[in-house]
């Protein structure tokens, strides 16, 4: 990283609340299978995320899923539909396998899956009224991509009033340099990125109180 984009704005650290939930952002086969035009190579971030996943559950807290959908022919994807032709693959009914979640990130009953057709998973969807509903202040971040639809959600969380902490292993992007240089900025703006060890450890403390 260079030394221009390593001189950052000073920050204040977000304390995580005590009302936590977790968000998978759009974690689907379209990001795992090679042969997808959505192909992003995140299988590591795909373990983390289920370890995470399976942390959550344990500990009890809110999971959201999110994934993509359109209606064919894309209208209700608007610019980014017509700006992104591999989304394509997210209209309803044209490639149910890659539209499927991935495997271990399959959300179970009583888990609420939010459908959204933009970046961010508060754009255009209830999410932040559900949130809101359960009394949730803080919300664990974890899917893809880092540069895209991760990063949307988080900036997001942030406007909306909810500590967003992105968990470092598991988001993932295509390409190394956009993941790092978006965690750099989320961490220097508008979110907490924490190892999926600190969030083991921060999820195991709502347990003792």
């Amino acid at each position: 990283m260079s030394a221009g984009i390593a001189r950052a704005p000073a920050s204040r650290p977000l304390q995580p609340g005590r009302k936590p939930a977790l968000l998978i952002v759009d974690f689907v086969r379209a990001y795992l299978e090679p042969g997808s035009p959505l192909y992003a190579g995140v299988e590591d971030a795909r373990a983390a995320a289920a370890r995470l996943l399976a942390l959550a559950r344990e500990a009890g807290i809110p999971v959201f899923h999110t994934n993509v959908s359109y209606e064919p022919g894309g209208a209700d994807g608007g610019v980014f539909f017509r700006k992104l032709p591999a989304l394509a693959c997210f209209e309803r009914g044209r490639n149910p396998a890659l539209a499927a979640f991935a495997e271990g990130l399959e959300p179970r009953g009583g888990e609420t899956v939010i459908t959204k057709q933009y970046a961010s998973a508060f754009f255009g969807t209830p999410l932040a009224a559900q949130l809101r509903a359960i009394g949730v202040d803080t919300l664990l971040i974890a899917g893809v991509s880092t540069s895209g639809c991760v990063r949307a959600t988080a900036v997001d969380a942030c406007q909306h009033g909810f500590v967003p902490l992105v968990v470092r292993e598991a988001v993932g992007d295509r390409h190394p340099e956009p993941h790092e240089a978006n965690l750099f900025d989320l961490q220097a703006k508008y979110a907490e990125v924490i190892g999926l060890s600190a969030a083991g450890a921060y999820l195991a403390s709502l347990r003792s109180c």
